[in-house]
């Protein structure tokens, strides 16, 4: 008797080509960017374009900003911090497909990418623990 086993990791099938070159070209990725933190958090600063949706406010406000038909990827912090998971898991709840970005906030910033803030657009230097910093190409 032979058994079919689902590979977890492919049970939610890759972006298709078209849509990973969306978003590494910065064009239109098809999906929804989630910041799921408190506003204190988001004031800081947070990835450009990503919708504010705080996981405590989703069971309320998913239905006015989300269209269940776009896909969403939910952030929070970094690594050390389950708030893309809990965003993500209430946003599954209600019938969103989700996905969560790993790294979060935290390593958009140590990456060197730029970020927004009430003032506007700031960007750091990149953290050498986290990427090549000198231009050339991490090999990943």
């Amino acid at each position: 008797m032979t058994t079919t086993t689902v590979n977890t990791v492919l049970r939610v099938a890759p972006a298709s080509p078209a849509v990973a070159a969306a978003l590494a070209s910065g064009g239109d990725p098809g999906f929804v960017l989630v910041d799921s933190r408190a506003s204190e958090a988001w004031d800081q600063g947070h990835v450009p374009g990503a919708l504010h949706l705080p996981t405590a406010r989703i069971a309320e406000r998913a239905a006015d900003l989300l269209d269940p038909a776009v896909p969403v990827v939910t952030y929070c912090w970094g690594p050390g911090c389950d708030g893309a998971a809990r965003a993500a898991l209430a946003l599954a709840e209600l019938g969103y497909r989700v996905k969560e970005m790993l790294g979060g906030f935290e390593y958009w910033v140590r990456e060197g990418y730029a970020y927004a803030t009430p003032g506007g657009r700031e960007r750091r230097a990149a953290d050498p623990l986290t990427t090549v910093v000198d231009g050339g190409a991490c090999g990943c």
